[in-house]
């Protein structure tokens, strides 16, 4: 029998990652939190942005793997990608509301996407897509 993609994801298994996720979000909260009290006064606005973003990346990071690694679950490629994927579009679409209620312009929220002006918080969505391969898949093996 030939099982289509939609077919052989299982929609019952993205409870759990959604919960993930919402721990994770959680997290960034307060790391932002802590970038605006704490780092920025300190170092200033772009070293608090990098140093708030790898610490951001180090949580999703250890979360992830710890999930992947305790999860009785046992996921398809295709089912970790699209948690990946889920996960990223629920961070940028969050990005996007939270900024639209605060009253940030579109266009400052999209800024904050651009390597080439030193951004670097494209990597906490990066991290998001590929954490669920990475510690479901392939450090699972």
């Amino acid at each position: 029998m030939h099982l289509t993609v939609a077919q052989s994801v299982r929609s019952s298994v993205f409870l759990y990652p959604l919960g993930v996720w919402v721990a994770m979000a959680v997290l960034a909260v307060a790391n932002g939190a802590l970038r605006e009290v704490v780092l920025v006064p300190r170092i200033g606005e772009y070293a608090g942005h990098v140093v708030s973003t790898v610490l951001l990346v180090a949580a999703i990071l250890t979360v992830s793997g710890l999930f992947f690694a305790n999860t009785p679950i046992e996921y398809t490629r295709v089912e970790l990608l699209l948690v990946g994927v889920g996960w990223t579009a629920l961070t940028v679409g969050f990005e996007f509301l939270v900024g639209h209620v605060e009253g940030t312009p579109v266009s400052e929220t999209v800024a904050q996407y651009d390597v080439l002006a030193g951004q670097v918080w494209i990597l906490v969505p990066l991290t998001l897509l590929v954490a669920p391969l990475l510690f479901g898949w392939v450090l699972a093996r």
